[in-house]
């Protein structure tokens, strides 16, 4: 009987305002092989950044998380996610707004829509906010990678990416609700 080595993965894909700020919190986990800052959920093929800022696309600003299950879970991803947003903010995330800086878990399986409602209602009930969890679980749509200059912006522009998160709102936040 033949040994199989290869390594079966599976896709997270995740909306939580900027995508700059959601790579590094994913992609520093065991068991994360990639984290890829891209655009989701709208009606526009292959999308630029320009477009998508214009609110014209439908899409997201989103992170797509290639991850071997046996290392990490989609749960794990799941509870991680919930720490990087406001899930209560329907109108985008901190000082970024508008629909391409919504928050929304997009499910690849039947498995994930079923996990990512449960961490939902947990989220609901652990009291951590007082204001509705209105973060959507929708359909996976096509995932299109943002322009290369996206790509790792935490790595190439780390002190300008610092001050944008902690002028963004986004570290005040995290840190208020997540001790």
């Amino acid at each position: 009987m033949e040994q199989q080595n290869e390594t079966q993965v599976e896709k997270a894909t995740f909306a939580g305002g900027c995508f700059w700020c959601m790579v590094s919190p994913f992609e520093e986990r065991p068991g994360v092989i990639e984290v890829l800052s891209g655009y989701t959920g709208g009606h526009t093929d292959n999308p630029t950044y320009e477009e998508v800022c214009s609110e014209t696309t439908g899409h997201a600003e989103a992170v797509q998380i290639t991850f071997d299950p046996r290392l990490i879970s989609y749960d794990d991803l799941l509870d991680l996610f919930w720490r990087q947003i406001d899930p209560t903010d329907a109108g985008g995330q901190f000082h970024d707004r508008g629909e391409s800086y919504r928050t929304s878990i997009f499910y690849h399986s039947k498995e994930q829509k079923e996990k990512a409602e449960a961490s939902k209602k947990r989220l609901k009930e652990s009291g951590v906010f007082t204001n509705p969890i209105v973060t959507p679980i929708v359909p996976a749509k096509t995932f299109y990678a943002a322009e290369d200059y996206h790509q790792g912006y935490h790595r190439k522009n780390t002190i300008r990416y610092k001050m944008y998160r902690n002028a963004s709102g986004r570290d005040g936040f995290i840190a208020s609700h997540w001790k």
